[in-house]
């Protein structure tokens, strides 16, 4: 069974109101959890390509924290590996439509065991890791 608080409760806010609240710092910080990263970088490469996507969502989510007090809590391979994960299940299986359809046909996006089959705890661990993207460690 999936985690709640990874999965998180459905946002009663519009797409366009969910970005811009997390884009101006007007999210509760209780509502950015996993499910709102996965949905933040899903609407971002729904209206720009990859690069700019990942530069829009690594901005939300850097100065979201900053705003919140904890800038430390950016975690750059995370996000870059997330956002690549998501861009290519809309590559393969489409977009859904919109975000409660890709969400729903998508569900292992939530599941906290998926960065683990990229990255080992401690990779993930590092200050590296955490400043800059790391590419995944590939065992012998």
């Amino acid at each position: 069974m999936r985690d709640a608080a990874l999965q998180g409760a459905p946002s009663p806010l519009s797409d366009e109101d969910f970005l811009r609240a997390l884009e101006h710092c007007a999210l509760p910080p209780d509502e950015f959890n996993h499910r709102a990263h996965v949905r933040a970088a899903y609407l971002c490469l729904q209206q720009g390509d990859f690069a700019a996507a990942l530069l829009r969502v690594r901005r939300a989510i850097r100065n979201f924290a900053s705003h919140h007090g904890q800038p430390g809590r950016y975690h750059e391979t995370v996000t870059v590996t997330y956002v690549a994960l998501i861009q290519q299940h809309i590559c393969e299986r489409g977009s859904g439509g919109n975000w409660a359809a890709f969400a729903a046909g998508n569900p292992e996006l939530f599941e906290p065991g998926l960065i683990g089959q990229y990255y080992s705890r401690e990779q993930l661990a590092t200050p590296t890791a955490r400043s800059v993207f790391l590419l995944p460690r590939i065992a012998p």
